[in-house]
């Protein structure tokens, strides 16, 4: 089963949120997450950290990611790791895989016609808001 990987990547102030517009299919055009293939003998965190600097040039150093959720897709053989992230400070981000770009989050996340995914994007938004003092009371400290 492949794996794969999406970040939801946060400035510092938790306003702004990390995304891509999709220069290719699947989603040619849409607005969607950073992330990428699992590769065979990686783990998932070191995927996630990986793509992460391959498609935005932001380190390991710059932000702590924390593995929020899973998705299983049977029917195409595959799964989906979920981590969220809020930046250290600032960063620049560059990449020349899909045009990156800071969204505001009173978007429509859920709107298939502007988004990838299906309405997971804002699913998965959502989930982080409902987790915010979990997910980074221990990087705040």
């Amino acid at each position: 089963m492949q794996g794969y990987n999406v970040l939801l990547v946060y400035n510092n102030e938790m306003d702004r949120l990390l995304m891509c517009k999709r220069l290719k299919e699947p989603y040619l055009g849409l607005s969607n997450l950073v992330g990428g293939k699992i590769e065979s003998g990686e783990s998932g965190m070191e995927a996630a950290y990986r793509e992460l600097y391959e498609e935005t040039s932001i380190t390991r150093g710059a932000i702590t990611l924390h593995h929020l959720m899973d998705f299983k897709y049977y029917l195409q053989d595959c799964y989906v790791e979920v981590y969220a992230g809020k930046l250290n400070g600032d960063a620049a981000v560059s990449g020349d895989e899909n045009e990156l770009y800071w969204s505001d989050l009173d978007r429509n996340f859920f709107d298939m016609t502007l988004y990838a995914g299906e309405g997971n994007i804002g699913h998965m938004i959502e989930q982080v808001k409902m987790s915010l003092p979990f997910l980074f009371e221990r990087q705040e400290a």
